[in-house]
């Protein structure tokens, strides 16, 4: 029997076996499951302003997890080794229990929390949303790094346990979006509903050809000013990477340039690899 999985707005109907186009989620027994739960590829402490959040406990460092999977087809993603990746990856078992553990060990070391990263964590939400739960009771914070492609029921369940999000804006155009399997009007809702209830950065990678226009940036910095002009907006330069290495990193020039574009209506706008 086909089921759909409502977790995203591909709502990948599956049969029996079948895996959905993130590679994480499957039906099993007329149920959709995710198969990453519990399943680690990476785990560090990571300086909090590496997610990048720049507004939200500076010089914090934060215990960083990944599992395998994504809901998006980026050709130039930066970990496509595990975003790309299904069950068949070299995983470690971690329950939601044991997380929340190492988290508390940590404290010591400055550790504040648990971040959801690396690959996109929401094709994991079900052990999202436990550890979160776990980590809150402990006193700590959560921290999700996402490309916000999530359906709005499971998205306002999940915001509560929150405490804060980067959410990468990739571009400001459903052409460029369909390019990378995604739905901007999905992720520019995701961005709203996560502004009413923790604390938001954006994050958008810079391509060259292809969202590097001031128009653009103008149109995507204006949009998310009109949300809160307080919101971080971290302008990154794109470095060839997995299935884009037909083109140079993105000029230096080009990101401060587009930064200052941005500048004109959001507060706060930070450079990265430059």
């Amino acid at each position: 029997m086909s089921i759909s999985c409502e977790l995203c707005f591909h709502h990948c109907k599956l049969d029996e076996g079948q895996t959905g186009v993130c590679r994480a989620r499957a039906n099993r027994g007329g149920q959709i499951v995710p198969l990453n739960y519990g399943k680690l590829t990476a785990l560090a402490l990571d300086p909090i302003e590496k997610k990048p959040l720049r507004c939200f406990h500076s010089g914090a460092m934060v215990l960083s997890v990944g599992s395998f999977g994504c809901n998006l087809r980026c050709p130039f993603c930066q970990n496509a080794e595990i975003a790309a990746a299904g069950e068949e990856i070299l995983t470690r078992d971690c329950p939601p229990e044991t997380l929340a553990r190492e988290a508390l060990r940590l404290r010591s070391r400055g550790n504040i929390g648990v971040a959801y990263t690396y690959n996109e964590p929401l094709v994991g939400y079900e052990y999202v949303r436990d550890c979160a739960t776990l980590v809150r009771k402990a006193g700590m914070v959560n921290v999700l790094v996402t490309n916000g492609t999530i359906g709005e029921d499971p998205w306002r369940v999940l915001l509560p346990l929150i405490d804060a999000v980067n959410i990468d804006l990739k571009g400001f155009t459903e052409k460029w979006y369909r390019t990378l399997g995604g739905d901007l009007e999905t992720v520019k809702h995701s961005i709203m509903l996560a502004a009413g209830h923790c604390h938001v950065e954006v994050t958008t990678l810079i391509v060259p050809g292809e969202n590097d226009s001031e128009e653009e940036m103008r149109a995507l910095s204006g949009w998310l000013a009109s949300v809160s002009p307080d919101i971080p907006l971290h302008v990154s330069r794109f470095f060839p990477r997995h299935h884009m290495t037909d083109r140079p990193p993105t000029p230096v020039e080009t990101v401060y340039r587009l930064a200052e574009v941005a500048r004109e209506k959001l507060k706060y706008v930070y450079t990265g690899n430059c």
